[in-house]
């Protein structure tokens, strides 16, 4: 299973020109490899992987990219949708996105239920 985000031209009604992601890399490096290994602990026989994006991105650019292989693929698909709740969550990565009124907000978490 391999679950590619990508930056969205909308938000909230509002046109989105792009994102910037910060980070404090040598930590946001071990919460996503802690995420990784948790959820091959939880799923027996789970490979997993996650790599995310730092600095400018604009519309469509992939921002996230989850990996997660399995025999069964309900673990797989499980995972991967666990995988960027904990990373929306856990990883000290922080959001600014950018929009085409020349207005910014840093965003925070947000839920994957719903659709925007």
């Amino acid at each position: 299973m391999l679950f590619v985000g990508t930056v969205r031209d909308r938000h909230d009604g509002r046109a989105v020109a792009g994102i910037r992601y910060d980070a404090y890399r040598p930590m946001a490096e071990r919460v996503l490899a802690a995420i990784a290994s948790d959820l091959e602990d939880e799923h027996g026989g789970l490979s997993c992987a996650i790599v995310h994006r730092i600095g400018e991105l604009g519309v469509g650019d992939a921002s996230i990219a989850i990996a997660c292989a399995s025999a069964r693929r309900e673990a797989a698909f499980a995972a991967s949708r666990r995988a960027l709740e904990r990373v929306k969550r856990e990883a000290p990565i922080w959001k600014l996105e950018r929009y085409r009124d020349g207005d910014a907000t840093w965003r925070q978490e947000e839920p994957l239920t719903g659709g925007r």
